[in-house]
C-alpha cells in the first residue's frame, strides 16, 4: 500500500519550474521534496507528498487533521532516519 503524507513547505529553491525543490516539514521532520507537479505552491502551503514528489496542494485544516491521525498511528516516526 502506498501512502501520501501532507507537509508544510518551509523553503523553496530553484528557478526552473521543473527543478523546484522544497524543504517540507512533516510534523517536525523535514525532507527535500520535488515540487515540479505543483509549481504554483508557495511558502507555508501544505502539499500532499508521495515518493518524494508533492502531488497536490491541500487545505491546512485537512492537512493538520491528517497529521494528527498519522501521529496517533505512529506512522510519522517512519520518516525519521534510522541509526
Amino acid at each position: 500500500m502506498c501512502l501520501a503524507i501532507p507537509g508544510r513547505i518551509e523553503s523553496i529553491s530553484g528557478n526552473d519550474p521543473m527543478e523546484l525543490v522544497g524543504k517540507v516539514s512533516f510534523g517536525g521532520t523535514v525532507k527535500a521534496v520535488h515540487l515540479a507537479c505543483v509549481p504554483e505552491a508557495k511558502l507555508g502551503d501544505y502539499v500532499l507528498v508521495h515518493a518524494g514528489f508533492a502531488i497536490s496542494i491541500v487545505d491546512e485544516k485537512e492537512a493538520q487533521e491528517t497529521l494528527k491521525y498519522l501521529t496517533e498511528m505512529e506512522v510519522l516516526s517512519e520518516l525519521q532516519p534510522s541509526g
